[in-house]
């Protein structure tokens, strides 16, 4: 045999080898994901089975636990709606987005990481409650809006849609379109889905799912009285998780259907606390602790746990950094994908959230360690009212009943009380329900002036300073009727530096 015949046939040897393996590796290629981030409307963090509540019925969100991962200290960045989904969108803190108080709009020179998902081949689309203003509708290639009673304003199929009685209730819940937009899809690009749930936002009634809660079947926490007017009001609200739930499970369904399960990262989150006395609107764990719950078929350990902290900012940079997307100096959070593949991976020391107007006037900041919290009140002088809808509510007319009476815990009595303790400090291990303050004992001096530090370092790094002025209480703080003539000026935000913002590319 020649020399030239040898050689071809060695090469067709090795193409024969190595051309299968060079098949087999770009056919495992890793893909970009689809992602789903489902956000409920004022859900507690532990108001759901897989974090421990033990009365209520939530088999869809408890599946996403025992097939992903169960993050037990994640934490939204502000315990109020609007602001805290624009905090989610935009990767940042927000006093950073123009957006820190309920119900302004997200600025449209804010970047968001729907906009570079979009910009990189991704299908976007917003289906639910949207609560962000007009000016980044844009970000998505589709928003299908609900309001709060359940009709649909945006565009797409299901417009002025009501849903009627079935499984899940009689009363819409703003998740009706969630399975429709995902068959809508285009079969051809990765998609990312913002589903936002109207529940278990308030207000309440009765008929939202067909076996509704008693009385008997809720847990009362400590800082509400247990009295049958709370039970009552915690039944119901049981009743819009039961509802969520259903939605929830109704998305997966459609994932199983779709056989893009294995494709799809689904991450389920709160924008807040329940909407109850000592909950939303605070910075305890009532109020700014989430459920976070992610589920990716092959790249997440079913049933695993992660103890660490992580923060509502950091899933912007992770669903970019997973699409192969650099996020950018304006993302403030961190990559949360290591911890996926390595539970006990750590990466925040301290976590920060803060307090702003929500139907009254109000600023607070908060620092969380692993074990501490500690609360800056500078509102002290000004009693801790939750948010109107919650003042109007069975529990509150309770609690106003029972106090008048002199029949309130100290820890129930905090909504009421004015002034406030000017700082808090908690164990967290020691005292989960946060009902001791610890700022004023020596023991603990040295811890105090570490968070200090720590709170101070972000109100620096991060632009924070207090308004000349807090925007006024719009309505009664006894009542939660409006104010006559009440009128909010929308502050024009601070210009952040270049390096934290730079501006929309």
């Amino acid at each position: 045999m020649n020399r030239v015949a040898m050689v071809s046939m060695w090469g067709a040897v090795l193409l024969s080898v190595f051309a299968p393996l060079t098949r087999s590796v770009h056919a495992q290629a890793p893909k970009r994901p689809n992602v789903i981030l489902i956000i409920a409307d004022d859900m507690a963090w532990d108001d759901c089975g897989a974090y421990g509540n033990r009365k209520i019925r939530t088999p869809n969100i408890d599946r996403l636990a025992r097939e992903g991962m169960r993050f037990d200290r994640a934490y939204v960045t502000t315990s109020s709606c609007s602001p805290s989904r624009s905090s989610i969108l935009t990767g940042r803190y927000p006093h950073n987005t123009g957006a820190e108080e309920l119900h302004w709009p997200l600025p449209a020179e804010q970047v968001t990481f729907t906009e570079k998902l979009k910009a990189s081949g991704y299908w976007t689309a917003a289906a639910g409650k949207w609560h962000l203003g007009n000016a980044v509708k844009d970000r998505f290639d589709v928003v299908r809006e609900a309001n709060s009673s359940g009709f649909q304003l945006g565009t797409g199929k299901g417009a002025r849609s009501r849903m009627t009685a079935g499984d899940s209730g009689a009363i819409q819940s703003g998740s009706d379109q969630w399975v429709p937009i995902l068959r809508d899809r285009p079969r051809d690009k990765p998609f990312f889905l913002w589903l936002a749930s109207l529940d278990p936002h308030r207000e309440y009634q009765s008929g939202t799912i067909p076996r509704p809660y008693g009385p008997e079947d809720v847990v009362v926490p400590p800082y509400l009285p247990d009295v049958p007017e709370v039970r009552k009001d915690l039944a119901l609200y049981y009743d819009e998780i039961g509802r969520l739930d259903h939605y929830v499970g109704e998305v997966l369904a459609e994932l199983d259907r779709q056989k893009i399960a294995g494709e799809t990262l689904v991450l389920f989150l709160s924008d807040n606390g329940r909407p109850f006395p000592r909950c939303k609107t605070t910075l305890y764990e009532s109020g700014i602790r989430t459920p976070l719950l992610v589920r990716w078929p092959g790249h997440i350990r079913p049933g695993s746990r992660a103890s660490g902290l992580v923060s509502t900012i950091d899933i912007a940079p992770t669903v970019l950094k997973l699409a192969g997307i650099e996020p950018g100096p304006s993302f403030q959070g961190k990559d949360l994908s290591p911890i996926f593949h390595d539970p006990s991976a750590k990466i925040h020391q301290t976590i920060f959230a803060e307090r702003n107007w929500h139907d009254y006037a109000s600023r607070g900041r908060a620092a969380r360690t692993e074990r501490f919290r500690y609360i800056q009140n500078l509102d002290f002088e000004r009693p801790l009212t939750p948010p109107a809808d919650a003042v109007r509510s069975l529990t509150f007319r309770a609690m106003r009943r029972l106090r008048d009476e002199g029949k309130l815990t100290t820890a129930q009595m905090s909504c009421f009380l004015s002034p406030r303790a000017a700082e808090e400090l908690y164990d967290v291990d020691a005292d989960p329900q946060e009902l001791v303050n610890l700022a004023g004992d020596p023991k603990y001096a040295g811890i105090l002036a570490e968070l200090r530090r720590d709170l101070s370092a972000w109100e620096h790094e991060t632009e924070d300073s207090p308004p000349k002025e807090m925007s006024p209480d719009e309505f009664d703080r006894e009542t939660g009727d409006p104010r006559p003539g009440r009128v909010r000026p929308r502050r024009k935000p601070p210009m952040p530096k270049d390096r934290s913002n730079p501006g929309r590319r």
